[in-house]
């Protein structure tokens, strides 16, 4: 028995959602509060800011190019309307057939799948979009499906830089990840209506563009800027995968950073990359088409929305 003259608390019964029938509450001081417990907090509603100061989004767009951010900021009519913390942010709301969707996009600090996945984290932290896209330019590895203008549209990554050095050899070791079964049906849905490879002709709201083709293949990532028809690093992607259709800097960092977000217990978006071809990873290689391929992998970024979401 705990004598009377010592403080005692008891958190007593908590309630979650069923009745309790409390009596014969004694103790000095002791009483009864009848207040009904959520066991599951609703989140903030859309656009509403939580205590953090966070807004939710329905969709994430990562762009590293100047060029990359204006064309998803033209296709997707964004307007600059976010600085927080320093960073800035373009936002606003697409209509698509499923209904409105809110829509956010930044700009990595620099180039490399590093820079990726802090922008991602920024991304999460202030506003939680259900849905990363990585759009952006790419380079083709096959002069035919992956020309310049061509499009890419890849739900699965391989990593290529892991390797082991050794005296006489470079052995490498890549790493494959894939989105979640969701976004991968959605995918395949738009290429059900649009064809494989659907093509793309004519003009878009006034901008010129030739012909072009939406293919959906993998896309090899690593920090080297290819320039070499030569390099070893497309040999080795050819012979892990012949479905690799284009090489980035960043798409390995989204895919690393998805993996790890996997244990939180809140959900994890899906992810999907968006690579518009600018060259031929070559000899060849320049800036000529960065708006062409920029401009290619936007639109076909916002004709995938309401597959996605």
């Amino acid at each position: 028995m705990i004598p009377n003259h010592l403080p005692s608390t008891n958190s007593g019964i908590v309630n979650l959602g069923g009745q309790n029938h409390n009596s014969n509450v004694v103790g000095d001081g002791a009483r009864v509060d009848n207040r009904r417990i959520d066991p599951t907090p609703s989140a903030p509603a859309e656009g509403i800011e939580n205590p953090k100061g966070s807004r939710h989004a329905d969709v994430g767009v990562v762009t590293i190019l100047p060029e990359e951010m204006r064309a998803v900021v033209d296709r997707f009519g964004l307007e600059r309307s976010e600085r927080r913390d320093g960073l800035f942010f373009n936002t606003g709301t697409v209509e698509t057939e499923s209904g409105p969707l809110s829509v956010v996009a930044t700009r990595t600090h620099s180039p490399g799948q590093r820079s990726t996945m802090s922008t991602l984290d920024h991304l999460r932290h202030h506003y939680s979009p259900r849905l990363w896209l990585l759009v952006g330019i790419g380079g083709g590895l096959d002069p035919v499906d992956a020309r310049v203008g061509n499009v890419i549209v890849s739900t699965r990554i391989v990593y290529y830089d892991s390797r082991k050095i050794k005296a006489d050899d470079v052995q490498r070791r890549g790493e494959e990840r894939e989105t979640p079964a969701r976004m991968v049906h959605a995918v395949n849905a738009y290429f059900t209506d649009h064809g494989s490879p659907a093509g793309i002709r004519g003009q878009i709201d006034g901008h010129r563009k030739r012909t072009f083709e939406v293919l959906h293949g993998l896309v090899g990532s690593g920090e080297a800027v290819i320039a070499d028809r030569n390099a070893d690093e497309r040999r080795y992607l050819k012979h892990y995968n012949d479905k690799v259709l284009a090489v980035d800097m960043e798409s390995g960092g989204l895919s690393q950073y998805w993996q790890e977000n996997s244990v939180s217990s809140s959900p994890n978006p899906g992810w999907v990359v968006v690579r518009g071809i600018s060259d031929n990873a070559d000899q060849e290689k320049n800036d000529d088409h960065h708006e062409l391929a920029a401009f290619n992998a936007a639109h076909v970024a916002r004709e995938l929305l309401p597959y996605l979401c």
